[in-house]
């Protein structure tokens, strides 16, 4: 089975950048579909983006659009989450999912699943 590990998660200000990483090892990432989702304190998880496992098919939540942007290389091995404009109520932990059936849009879906990174966002 694949497992993941997500990283770049940190304290940013209002309106920056960051860019989470998803990195895989144990199966190669091209027999998976990806996926991102939060979690911030108090709050249910909720899907964020995901791609298919060629990448020619991407989604995402219809809050985000435009400011979040999800990509992958396979031959890295991992899946990036360029976030961008940041908002305080972008603070949240961020988990990659993984499925080489479906592609993991839903929040609690029996996908394989990272440890999470944390996202702050200050004001």
């Amino acid at each position: 089975q694949v497992q993941l590990v997500e990283s770049g998660g940190g304290l940013v200000q209002a309106g920056g950048s960051l860019r989470l990483s998803c990195a895989a090892s144990g199966r190669r990432l091209s027999s998976y579909a990806m996926g991102w989702f939060r979690q911030a304190p108090g709050k249910e998880r909720e899907f964020v983006a995901a791609i298919s496992w060629s990448g020619g098919s991407r989604h995402y939540a219809d809050s985000l659009k435009g400011r979040f942007t999800i990509s992958r290389d396979d031959a890295e091995n991992t899946v990036y989450l360029q976030m961008n404009s940041l908002e305080q109520e972008d603070t949240a932990v961020y988990y990659c999912a993984a499925d080489p059936g479906v592609v993991p849009t839903r929040p609690y879906g029996n996908f394989y699943w990272g440890q999470g990174t944390q996202v702050t966002v200050s004001s």
